[in-house]
């Protein structure tokens, strides 16, 4: 009876230390499951708490969606037909005499290469003189230069070509090849093909977008999306200025997974499956597949839609759960679309902390009896 008595009291004895280390604060990577549904607004929290199913899936499936307004899409290309102020021409003149008017003895040709059209949209021309340009077409202008060439040498021949650009200009910046201010020409009239003149971009297709600012208006749209759908590929005007750049929306990875970092985006959508494969997995040792969670500031319209209201205001604080353990939890994960400034966080398996615990008493216990047995010696 003693010594079922004695081992009674040391069994209560370690019931009792096992519970005062349990209490103090062992290491851990962040909350337990029942510390976060602690801090739900069922219990008196300020967070919602939601497991996630399909009615959420589809809610919450949001993904920013870029395009270009009416405006942008029914602008019509920049047509060749029409000299414009800044446009450069090239002239080629033939005479029908050894001894020309313009061309040098001997020959019957003369060219006038890079002609520019001049601000007020005139060019000059040896003999024939100051000519408007701007306002008519290749082969008008044409016209002109030949009457105006024909009383000072017989029957002149007159071929007028465009050299370059059509009077207007974009400006590329951005993650591109070429960076720089291209003319507008035959070849580059359209958003596509200026941005593979500039030698087309240097990052991952799949995250690079493409903004478009004109004037007092701009538009964005996703690299493949221009690809895509040709009403996107806008025709350009002077004076665009084309920004292309790397998708700036990233996640932010905690608690038992692989890696615990700030993730970038790596496609136009990210799944809550992606995102934990993107960090390497759920850390076998430690985590819960139970306690998947995610975190999010959730604007108010999607908020009211999810919990089936209509007064909230304002962006409402999320927790949105998975369980990869359900039958269709791995179909849940791979459907929900995380976001923008998410958190997903992996809690420990409650046995971590268990060891962690029996560690923390059996650890200095093995020590101590140690030093008794080299004290004993």
């Amino acid at each position: 009876m003693k010594v079922s008595a004695k081992r009674g009291a040391r069994a209560a004895a370690l019931l009792m230390l096992v519970a005062a280390v349990a209490a103090c604060a062992l290491p851990r990577s962040g909350p337990n499951k029942r510390e976060i549904f602690a801090g739900s607004v069922q219990r008196e929290g300020d967070a919602f708490v939601i497991e996630v199913n399909d009615y959420v899936t589809r809610a919450t499936a949001v993904v920013p969606a870029f395009g270009f307004s009416e405006a942008f899409q029914r602008a019509g290309v920049v047509g060749s037909d029409t000299i414009n102020p800044g446009d450069t021409l090239g002239l080629t003149i033939w005479e029908n005499v050894d001894d020309g008017l313009l061309a040098n003895r001997g020959a019957k040709t003369t060219q006038l290469t890079e002609v520019q059209v001049d601000g007020a949209g005139f060019i000059f021309v040896p003999y024939a003189g100051r000519i408007k340009a701007a306002g008519n077409s290749p082969e008008a202008l044409r016209q002109l230069i030949t009457q105006k060439l024909d009383t000072q040498t017989p029957e002149p021949q007159i071929m007028v070509t465009r050299m370059a650009g059509n009077g207007s200009t974009v400006s590329v910046m951005g993650t591109i090849g070429g960076q720089g201010v291209y003319a507008i020409e035959r070849p580059t009239r359209t958003l596509s093909a200026m941005i593979a003149r500039a030698g087309g971009v240097t990052v991952k297709p799949e995250i690079a977008r493409i903004t478009v600012k004109r004037g007092g208006q701009s538009g964005t749209i996703w690299l493949r999306d221009l690809y895509e759908n040709p009403r996107m590929d806008i025709a350009l005007r002077s004076g665009d200025v084309i920004l292309v750049e790397e998708d700036t929306r990233a996640f932010t990875a905690l608690g038992a997974t692989g890696a615990q970092a700030r993730v970038p985006f790596d496609s136009q959508a990210l799944s809550a499956l992606e995102a934990i494969a993107t960090v390497g997995g759920l850390n076998s040792q430690l985590a819960d597949p139970k306690g998947v969670f995610v975190f999010r500031n959730e604007p108010a319209e999607i908020a009211n839609i999810v919990l089936g209201r209509n007064d909230l205001i304002g962006a409402q604080r999320m927790v949105y759960v998975l369980n990869l353990t359900e039958p269709n939890g791995m179909f849940m994960a791979r459907d929900f679309v995380i976001r923008d400034g998410d958190t997903v966080y992996v809690t420990e398996a409650p046995y971590v902390q268990w060891q962690k615990t029996l560690s923390a008493i059996i650890g200095p216990l093995q020590t101590a009896n140690t030093l008794n047995t080299l004290a004993g010696n």
